[in-house]
C-alpha cells in the first residue's frame, strides 16, 4: 500500500456538551465521522483508510463507515498522541510508504487539498495543512470580574494555524511518535519536529475546519447545504396483490410463515403480499423514488425479479442499496414521503414504527421522513381488497 488514511475518532468532544462524541453526531443525516471517511475512502491515491476508535463506541462506528471499503478499525489511548501512535502501530504490517492522519471532526476535506499535502512528501519528510494568520493578535490580561483587556501586541508574521490532514513518509512517523511515547505535544507535526524531522507548510483552506462547539456543528450544516446545491426529486410507484393462503408459486411463493411487511415493519394478523422477495411495497416504491433522483434506472434493474437469490429477500436491503447509491455520489437525502393506498391495513396504528424503521434504514433523522395513507373509497382493486399501493417522492441533494 502506497498511502493510508487514520482518521482519529477516539476523542470524547466533551467541549460540544453531546450525550455522544462530537464525530457520530448528524451532520445532513449522516455522523460527522461518515464525511471525513468518504473524503479519503473515495480519493484516488489513498490507498486504505483505518480509523482509530474507541471499543465502546464500535456500533455507532460501523453505523457511519457503513457503505466504505475501509481497514478494520483499532482501539485508540487516552489522548490524541496515544492514540495516533497505536494507529500507526496497526499499520507497520502494512508498511505503508506514507501516511495521511486526519481528525474525524474535521468533515470537510478537499480532493485537491489531500493531493497538495501528499505531493508534498517529495521534497521533505513531513507536511501539514495550515492556514497564515489573517487577523490581528493581542496579548490580554485579566481584570476585575473576569474582564479581559488588552496587555499588548503579538506578531503575527510567521504564525500559522495547523490543520488535518498532515502527511508523512510512514517509517519517519512510526519513529518519531515511539520515541514521543510519553509526552504531551500537540499535534503529529510536533512529534515529527521533536525527532528532528523537516514538516512542510501547505496552504490549508477555511471549509477545513475542525468541529468544536454546537456553533460549529451548526455552521458545518450550514456549509454543507451551501455545497450541496442540485435538488432533484424522484418519484415511485409499486403495486403488490394480496397472495392466497395456498399460493406457492415461484414468481409470487409465500412461505408458510410469510408475514405482510411494510416499511420493514411486520404487520400482524394480515394476510403477506405476493412477490419474489417479501413484497414490502412500500420500502420497493421508496427504493424505485431514491434511485429516479439520481438517474439510477430502477428497482428490476438492481434486483431482477427473475434471480433467486433474491426470493424472499429483505427489502430493506434495497433501500439500504438506494440510499449508499446517493451517498456514493456525495449526496444526502434530504426528505423521503411515502402515501400507501390500501383499505387494510389500518396504517395508523404502525405509523410511527414504519417511521422509524424507515429513517433507521435510510440513516436519516425521523422528522426527515412522512408516512401517510388513504383509499379508494371502494373503488378499484385496492378498494376491492386486492392488494396494495404505494407512492413514494424523495427529494435528495447532490453537488
Amino acid at each position: 500500500m502506497t498511502n493510508v488514511a487514520l482518521l482519529v475518532a477516539a476523542g470524547r468532544g466533551t467541549r460540544l456538551g453531546a450525550a455522544v462524541p462530537k464525530q457520530y453526531l448528524p451532520l445532513g443525516g449522516r455522523p460527522v465521522l461518515a464525511h471525513a471517511i468518504a473524503a479519503f475512502a473515495r480519493h484516488p491515491e489513498v490507498s486504505a483508510v483505518r480509523v482509530v476508535i474507541q471499543p465502546e463506541d464500535r456500533e455507532r462506528y460501523d453505523a457511519a463507515a457503513a457503505g466504505f471499503a475501509v481497514l478494520e478499525p483499532v482501539s485508540g489511548g487516552a489522548s490524541r498522541q496515544e492514540s495516533v501512535c497505536l494507529g500507526l502501530e496497526s499499520l507497520a504490517a502494512l508498511a505503508p510508504a506514507r501516511v495521511l492522519i486526519h481528525d474525524a471532526a474535521r468533515p470537510f476535506v478537499a480532493p485537491h487539498l489531500i493531493s497538495r499535502v501528499l505531493a508534498m512528501l517529495d521534497m521533505a519528510p513531513g507536511a501539514i495543512a495550515a492556514l497564515p494568520l489573517a487577523d490581528s493578535l493581542k496579548r490580554g490580561h485579566a481584570g476585575t470580574e473576569g474582564a479581559a483587556f488588552v496587555a499588548g501586541d503579538v506578531a503575527r508574521e510567521d504564525l500559522w494555524r495547523a490543520q488535518t490532514p498532515q502527511a508523512f513518509r510512514f517509517p519517519e512517523i512510526l519513529a518519531a511518535h515511539r520515541a514521543a511515547r510519553g509526552q504531551d505535544l500537540s499535534d503529529d507535526a510536533a512529534v515529527a519536529t521533536s525527532a528532528g524531522l523537516a514538516v512542510r507548510l501547505v496552504a490549508g483552506e477555511a471549509e477545513t475546519f475542525k468541529i468544536t462547539t454546537a456553533e460549529d456543528l451548526a455552521e458545518a450544516e450550514r456549509r454543507l447545504l451551501g455545497r450541496l446545491g442540485d435538488i432533484r426529486v424522484g418519484t415511485g410507484f409499486d403495486v403488490h396483490a394480496f397472495a392466497p393462503a395456498a399460493d406457492t408459486a415461484a414468481d409470487s411463493a409465500v412461505d408458510s410463515d410469510r408475514r405482510l411487511m411494510l416499511c420493514g415493519v411486520a404487520i400482524p394478523g394480515e394476510r403477506a403480499l405476493a412477490g419474489h422477495s417479501d413484497a414490502d411495497v412500500a420500502l420497493h416504491a421508496l427504493t424505485d423514488a431514491l434511485l429516479g433522483a439520481i438517474g439510477a434506472a430502477d428497482i428490476g434493474a438492481h434486483f431482477p425479479p427473475s434471480d433467486p437469490a433474491f426470493r424472499s429477500a429483505a427489502s430493506a436491503g434495497f433501500l439500504r442499496h438506494a440510499v449508499d447509491l446517493v451517498r456514493a455520489q456525495g449526496g444526502m437525502i434530504a426528505h423521503l414521503d411515502l402515501t400507501l393506498i390500501c383499505e387494510r391495513p389500518k396504517i395508523a396504528p404502525h405509523r410511527e414504527a414504519m417511521r422509524a424503521a424507515v429513517a433507521e434504514i435510510a440513516g436519516l433523522a425521523p422528522e426527515r421522513v412522512s408516512i401517510k395513507a388513504t383509499t379508494t373509497e371502494r373503488l378499484g382493486f385496492t378498494g376491492r381488497g386486492e392488494g396494495i399501493a404505494a407512492q413514494a417522492v424523495a427529494t435528495v441533494r447532490l453537488p
